[in-house]
């Protein structure tokens, strides 16, 4: 019983940190890489289709990014998609292939993306300590049920914590690594 929360605990976290990793994704750096149109949606139809459904995505050099729609009326909601997105970038279009140009990162647009990595940072760090609290709870209510000792529960307590610390250090690493991205000149 005991380990299916720590278990439980520690799949949750993981999954955040997941989630974390995902997020800054999304946030721009310096070079040109596919997955930040990933998450983009274009109405192909009536529906909401992910851009990967509908076009080929292509890094073409450092910072330029090539989308060439699989149909040639596709171009105009493409387009439409990448304007409404929250990306900040402006396609250039020539005949069928949409070009997405990333601007180099001033000084102060870094800083600004660094202080964006660190509240989505503390966002995750809140999550995880969330989850330790509700297996801690778990764990104290089996101790007030009289099914576990007050060592177990103790046990278990500290167990939690260290993976806690764990899940808080692997942000705080993905944190680093996107900080040293985002600097690189």
């Amino acid at each position: 019983m005991l380990n299916e929360i720590k278990k439980d605990a520690q799949t949750r976290m993981a999954k955040s940190v997941d989630a974390f990793r995902h997020d800054l994704i999304k946030i721009r750096t310096g070079r040109a890489t596919t997955a930040l149109v990933d998450h983009l949606k274009v109405n192909y139809y009536g529906s909401d289709m992910p851009l990967s459904q509908v076009a080929t995505v292509a890094v073409s050099d450092a910072r330029s990014l090539t989308i060439t729609p699989w149909e040639k009326q596709m171009v105009g909601p493409v387009e439409k998609a990448i304007l409404a997105s929250d990306l900040g970038l402006t396609p250039t279009t020539a005949g069928t292939v949409i070009r997405l140009n990333l601007p180099a990162l001033t000084e102060e647009r870094r800083k600004e993306l660094s202080k964006l990595v660190h509240s989505e940072s503390e966002d995750a760090k809140v999550a995880i300590r969330n989850i330790r609290r509700d297996a801690n709870h778990q764990v104290k209510e089996l101790l007030k049920e009289k099914q576990i000792t007050e060592d177990d529960a103790s046990r278990t307590e500290t167990e939690i914590q260290k993976i806690t610390d764990s899940a808080i250090k692997d942000v705080d690493e993905v944190v680093k690594a996107k900080e040293q991205e985002l600097m690189a000149v």
